[in-house]
């Protein structure tokens, strides 16, 4: 049993001034494996106080300085790998390879480039004859991260952070925090001035709400549903402060009739089945020309047969999803995909056979979807395939963008250049091209309702700085 019910603040784990204790369920079990504390608003002034204390002094540290902190947190963070991933395993039901290798992947990723990122990093420069400008951090930074990739987006927040010289005051998830709190750790080990990085639990409608109202914090840097994201962008509002979101997706995988369809189909399913269909811009909508449909469907089914789902702690591909909140919730679009009419091409409702407890879903696959469907305009978050078929290159495209969100799309074509020919006109912050994987230094975001501002790499430092113009009279 993990305990976790003290807050990290102003370089120590204190008690909490309030709030009630909260349970840590293991999701593949369903037993109690931890708790932490809930948090009040109260916790949180105390955490942007020491946060404005600290910042008084990090603002002005060197570029050296802060790279030699960020190469102890890698150092740190290196070591404590395995710990990580078991923690991660218990907390999400991530399967171990998956935690290992790519959740805990993603935190070393992200403290690699932003080390890189910041050894060159222009913080000044001459606009004119008579203007110097200056970037300098913007202040403290309230953080709110979610549960689905919790070690990926805490490290992706606090790798700038701490690269510009900004302070930080961090809500994890009040459903995966044992990571956050391992890291708090290794960040204190790693010699973190006290004050620059602060951790209170809580939920959003307190702990959430009010790091995003809170007069003194300087930028909320949030990663969620786009509902709450909503939600923060109002009440940061008040303060008119800088709002960073990494919001939802129904990102559309669009096959072209000269790609290698098994291949592509393939790609996208293991793509999407990774992590329990936990993944914001995981390809969910897969579009295929109508004339291969049924081609599709046979593929679809028969990878889906080969994915193993069951124990984490075992080699399993699919571990459980995070709680039976979000269990229910899939069940749910599931059946009103079944009754809207959609083909039920593998899975549905209920639990894969032989697994009575624990929070798992049968991988799915639903094919003759219309965009107009529940299941193809709702981020499901769970292990659900919808296959859309299209006439044209034009309404491939037209069914493509016809979303609310815009994170990420993905384009199978027989060449680079021919997909990324379509790939100029799907409106999405991130174009996969021909099954590429991820690329840490790339800018990580999206259009319309999937948030805004530009997270991973050396694109992340521009949120956490302001700009400062020096004018000078001109030259006698």
């Amino acid at each position: 049993m993990r305990d976790y019910r003290k807050h990290y603040i102003d370089g120590a784990w204190v008690e909490p001034l309030g709030g009630v204790a909260h349970h840590i369920i293991n999701p593949a079990t369903e037993a109690v494996v931890g708790q932490i504390s809930l948090g009040t608003s109260e916790d949180v002034d105390r955490a942007v106080q020491a946060a404005r204390r600290a910042f008084q002094t990090f603002a002005r540290s060197s570029r050296e300085d802060r790279l030699g902190l960020l190469n102890a947190i890698l150092g740190g963070f290196a070591a404590r790998q395995q710990e990580l991933a078991d923690a991660l395993v218990e907390e999400l039901g991530a399967p171990a390879k998956l935690a290992l290798e790519a959740q805990v992947g993603a935190g070393l990723m992200h403290l690699m480039n932003g080390i890189e990122a910041l050894k060159t990093y222009d913080f000044d420069h001459t606009a004119s004859a008579r203007t110097a400008v200056r970037r300098e951090p913007i202040g403290v930074v309230g953080m709110i991260t979610p549960w689905n990739w919790p070690i990926n987006q805490v490290m992706c927040k606090i790798v700038p952070a701490i690269a510009t010289g900004a302070a930080m005051v961090h809500k994890p998830s009040e459903v995966t925090p044992f990571t956050a709190h391992i890291i708090a750790e290794i960040l204190h080990a790693a010699g973190v001035p006290a004050g620059v990085y602060n951790l209170v639990d809580g939920d959003g409608p307190t702990v959430g709400a009010a790091i995003s109202a809170h007069a003194d914090v300087d930028m909320v840097s949030f990663t969620g549903s786009t509902r709450a994201g909503i939600d923060v962008a109002i009440r940061a509002a008040s303060t008119v402060k800088r709002v960073h979101q990494e919001l939802g997706g129904k990102s559309p995988n669009i096959v072209l009739e000269d790609a290698d369809l098994p291949r592509a189909i393939g790609e996208n399913i293991y793509r999407l089945m990774m992590n329990s269909g936990q993944t914001c811009h995981a390809p969910t909508r897969l579009l295929v020309p109508q004339g291969r449909l049924e081609e599709a469907k046979a593929i679809a089914a028969q990878v889906v047969e080969t994915l193993s789902v069951g124990d984490p702690t075992t080699g399993v591909y699919m571990g459980p999803v995070v709680s039976e909140r979000q269990w229910t919730r899939i069940q749910t679009l599931i059946r009103q995909g079944v009754e809207e009419g959609a083909t039920l091409v593998t899975g549905g409702p209920g639990r894969p056979e032989g697994l009575s407890k624990g929070y798992y879903v049968r991988p799915t696959v639903f094919a003759d979807v219309s965009n107009d469907m529940t299941i193809a305009r709702e981020e499901i978050f769970g292990p659900v395939l919808c296959i859309i078929g299209y006439g044209d290159v034009e309404e491939a495209v037209s069914i493509a963008n016809d979303t609310p969100y815009g994170l990420a799309a993905y384009v199978q074509a027989s060449t680079d250049e021919r997909a990324e020919e379509v790939a100029a006109r799907i409106e999405a912050g991130m174009i996969y091209i021909n099954g590429a994987g991820e690329d840490f230094a790339a800018p990580f975001g999206g259009y319309k309702t999937s948030g805004n501002g530009r997270e991973w790499g050396e694109a992340a430092f521009g949120d956490y700085l302001e700009t400062k113009a020096l004018i000078h009279r001109p030259a006698a």
